[in-house]
């Protein structure tokens, strides 16, 4: 998933958790290899249907040795067939054979050789090439040269050379203007031979849908779903059910050896330059001890070195097969006219022979209390999280009504922490109602001289209260009032109603959208100091405290500080990722796309779409400051 996709998906799980408040009733239509597609008719945006299918799998349905692999797939969703990402099929395929029984050879010496002597406290890191044998280095070349030859890159030494010398020549002479003209020739020479050499059609996946008017086309990977989805217009929709289904059967993995480093980038800008991220990586392996909740989505770096071609083959074979994916569309369209589509392109999915396992690893008792504490280049702060409920749970309703009672300008954490007793700048709580898990937080940021000994304290006071006394109608009323009116602002809009179908249908059912209003304006003031005094004991909570690194500045964010507070912390580390980019193609492609969407995001996330796109265009004028 591309970054600022991460930022939008951070955005929609932020106004996804209160009930719907309106009924949708889809129509189901399943094709005889199982795949299941939900039909949302709706004319209330003329010409645009927002189309996406959902394959049951993340993270969770990971094991040691393959984490990440669902996040990876993602990635490698994108590199196109045999019809498409390619100018010469054979040959492409040739160049993934060679590459396959090089990177066989690599793995084979590193899990061998190379964690022998890292056992034997030989070297530091079995995967840094700088520690390799003379064998490995060997291979990894030659892996390298495959790779560049097939992407057409064999050339760009050369090309490197020849733009050096093109610069150094003074072209206001007539000799220099006769060089210059020569080395340009030479440069579009290799240029070419370049190009004719590559198999790969970079991006095409991307640029077909572009000319034929889609947007927005993107996929996540989350604990317990991968989605991948994008907006056409609805006279495209065949275009969209052939182009779709020929991925689903004929991915052929390409560049599933080059996109590791992509993938590990990644990781590097998501987690590791963050100031918080490789903190938070160890606090929920701290705090899920048994549940495979417990690895990152982008998965543990020596298995993303690790992955090899038979166990991809074999979890496509398990997760990507039509019985474990559903089709979603919402739009503009005619169903009568859209099912003989999706059946003519999408029956061609042959059904998978094995089901999909159970997660059967349950996440065990806590039974003391447990905390981390860490140093930082951040504000301080403190998160304390507790084990509470999965999705549908019938006290998970009951704890998403607590934490609306305790976020937002009007709320508990707002009143008492940050305009009360202003030990906070921002403070919030949620409950992550996962599939098979659920997780109750509360975090907060320091403000002044507090500390997060502070916030912890106001917090522990705050749920006492919530423990003994129960909460006023009114208070409960005005929280319910506002959960319905953001239920129905959502479903003005066909893409979020789109991504909520899907959460709930890999979650649990679709209907649950329908359900959960109900269940939700049934909660009672006796529910809530019930679930505060069920789940939120001292041997259920998990700490993480975060202090600033002596003689670290703190820098004050006046705009962030003008968000509400309960999107502070998600805007905050989108922030980061944004200012730790390097890449101005891939920061301008990302405004570019917060542009497109803005007309599909809630009003409730205007205000941080905003700031993030203020936060985007800043790093770009840096980095072409050349700073």
């Amino acid at each position: 998933m591309r970054f600022h996709t991460a930022i939008l998906a951070a955005a929609v799980a932020v106004v996804a958790s209160p009930a719907l408040a309106q009924q949708v009733e889809p129509e189901i239509f399943t094709l005889p290899n199982g795949m299941k597609f939900l039909l949302v008719e709706r004319h209330d945006q003329p010409n645009t249907i927002a189309a996406g299918w959902l394959a049951k799998v993340g993270s969770v349905n990971e094991r040691p040795g393959i984490t990440g692999i669902s996040h990876f797939f993602e990635h490698m969703m994108f590199k196109g067939t045999d019809t498409i990402g390619t100018r010469d099929p054979q040959r492409d395929a040739g160049y993934r054979a060679r590459q396959k029984l090089l990177r066989d050879r690599i793995n084979e010496l590193t899990w061998t050789v190379q964690y022998e002597r890292f056992k034997q406290g030989e070297i530091a890191d079995p995967w840094d090439p700088k520690n390799d044998t003379t064998e490995l280095a060997a291979l990894r070349t030659d892996l390298r040269r495959l790779m560049d030859e097939q992407q057409g890159k064999a050339g760009e030494d050369v090309i490197k050379r020849l733009e050096a010398d093109l610069a150094k020549v003074d072209a206001s002479t007539p000799e220099g203007k006769q060089r210059a003209d020569a080395v340009r020739q030479e440069l579009a020479a290799v240029k070419a031979g370049q190009a004719k050499m590559a198999t790969i059609v970079k991006d095409e996946f991307d640029q077909v849908y572009s000319k034929a008017g889609g947007t927005g086309m993107n996929a996540f990977t989350s604990y317990d779903l991968t989605f991948y989805f994008i907006n056409v217009p609805s006279n495209k929709f065949e275009l969209w059910a052939w182009m779709e289904s020929d991925r689903l059967d004929g991915s052929v993995f390409r560049e599933f050896y080059s996109e590791r480093d992509v993938v590990h980038e990644e990781r590097r800008l998501r987690t590791e330059s963050t100031p918080t991220g490789v903190f938070q990586e160890q606090f929920e392996s701290m705090f899920w001890m048994a549940s495979p909740y417990s690895w990152p989505v982008i998965g543990w770096p020596s298995d993303l070195n690790s992955y090899s071609m038979e166990e991809a083959m074999k979890y496509w074979n398990t997760y990507y097969r039509p019985n474990n994916l559903v089709g979603i569309i919402v739009g503009d369209f005619n169903p009568a006219e859209v099912k003989p589509v999706i059946a003519k392109y999408f029956s061609r999915l042959e059904p998978g022979t094995q089901a999909p396992p159970p997660v059967v690893t349950l996440e065990t008792e806590q039974r003391a209390e447990m905390r981390m504490q860490a140093e930082a280049e951040a504000q301080p702060q403190v998160e304390v999280r507790y084990h509470t409920v999965p999705f549908q749970h019938k006290d998970s309703y009951a704890l998403d009504v607590m934490s609306s009672v305790l976020n937002g300008r009007t709320g508990r954490l707002y009143k008492s922490m940050v305009e009360g007793s202003q030990v906070a700048s921002t403070a919030s709580a949620r409950q992550d109602s996962r599939k098979y898990a659920g997780a109750f937080s509360f975090s907060a940021e320091t403000k002044g001289e507090a500390t997060p000994e502070q916030l912890e304290k106001a917090w522990y006071a705050e749920l006492e209260k919530l423990q003994k006394e129960a909460v006023p109608e009114q208070e409960l009323q005005k929280v319910k009032n506002q959960a319905m009116a953001d239920s129905y602002r959502r479903l003005q809009n066909n893409f979020f109603l789109m991504i909520q179908l899907a959460y709930a249908e890999a979650l649990g059912d679709w209907s649950e959208i329908n359900k959960e209003s109900a269940k939700i304006q049934a909660v009672t003031a006796e529910d809530v100091k019930r679930v505060a005094n069920a789940y939120f004991g001292k041997n259920n909570r998990s700490v993480a405290t975060y202090v600033r690194k002596a003689g670290e500045q703190a820098e004050v964010d006046a705009d962030l500080a003008a968000l509400p507070a309960p999107m502070q912390g998600m805007a905050r580390q989108a922030a980061k990722k944004i200012g730790a980019e390097t890449d101005l193609a891939k920061l301008k492609e990302g405004l570019a796309e917060m542009d497109a969407q803005a007309a599909q995001v809630p009003p409730a996330m205007a205000p941080v779409l905003g700031y993030l796109k203020k936060k985007m265009t800043d790093r770009i004028a840096e980095i072409e400051a050349g700073k």
